[in-house]
């Protein structure tokens, strides 16, 4: 496994399959297209506010610029600092990554337990946050290896699968995601309608 941090290298391979795929290739997220992911992250970045008319600017540039920017890397504050840089980007580059991954019909990738131990620890904060969206009922995330983690009341909701199919599914990524729901009937239809994301 190399040394370089999880949010380095989910950068470049992102940005190594939007130079492959081009601007047109679909992504998870509702809408969007490869040019207007990349078009996010840049705007993302740089802390301006995703509005219309700059997102238009962005692409404008065209995908090779954009991905061109990516790869110069965040800039130093405050994308750069070891917490921020693991927690935040880091998830944030996978999530993406997987988003133009899975609508292109590539295969789910499963030799990453670097990206597993990522996953499982952003799963916190999102299904706290799932959890209070399906209350009164408490929702349970379940890995195939180790505990579980329990939200609110037991007998709520069960959500199994891998920490990185987990984060996906949490993150909004429902039809991405590899899980198996179940759990109490009425929890789970709570959570299968419940809004999700980041």
């Amino acid at each position: 496994m190399s040394g370089t941090p999880i949010d380095m290298r989910e950068r470049e391979d992102l940005c190594d399959l939007l130079a492959e795929l081009g601007p047109d290739a679909p992504t998870l997220c509702e809408g969007w297209n490869t040019i207007d992911l990349a078009a996010h992250l840049v705007l993302r970045e740089h802390f301006a506010r995703g509005t219309d008319e700059r997102m238009a600017a962005e692409k404008s540039k065209g995908l090779p610029a954009l991905v061109d920017r990516l790869r110069g890397g965040a800039p130093l504050v405050p994308w750069r600092l070891p917490g921020l840089r693991t927690a935040m980007n880091g998830v944030e580059y996978f999530i993406h990554h997987e988003d133009v991954r899975r609508a292109n019909g590539l295969d789910r990738r499963t030799d990453r337990p670097d990206l597993e131990a990522l996953a499982w620890r952003a799963t916190g904060f999102l299904g706290r946050r799932a959890a209070r969206r399906i209350r009164p009922h408490g929702l349970e995330l379940r890995p195939p290896e180790g505990g579980p983690r329990h939200f609110g009341p037991a007998g709520g909701a069960v959500l199994q699968g891998e920490p990185t199919e987990l984060l996906l599914y949490l993150s909004g990524r429902r039809d991405g995601a590899r899980v198996q729901l179940g759990g109490d009937a009425e929890a789970a239809a709570a959570l299968r309608g419940a809004g999700t994301g980041l």
